[in-house]
């Protein structure tokens, strides 16, 4: 199964792409003006402290989700999920 989710490309988010670059398990590629954040046979997890992402941005920064469902996203960590 995979889990997949899409981030616009805009400066705001670039904290986020670099953390999800650094995972061995997950693979991070351009979808017209969204970075495809794609993870397969795990789930998608990233530490908020991590991208240095304030609250706003943070909650904000997932444009869609492809056959997977977030299943944490609070103050600490976002974890994505194949469905």
């Amino acid at each position: 199964m995979t889990t997949r989710i899409y981030v616009l490309n805009v400066p705001e988010n670039k904290g986020l792409i670099k953390v999800a670059s650094r995972d061995a398990v997950i693979s991070v590629d351009m979808v017209g003006p969204y970075y495809r954040i794609t993870a397969d046979d795990d789930d998608i997890v990233i530490d908020r402290r991590a991208t240095g992402c304030r609250h706003a941005v943070w909650y904000s920064a997932i444009a869609g989700l492809e056959d997977s469902i977030i299943v944490q996203q609070d103050k600490d960590a976002l974890r994505v999920t194949a469905r």
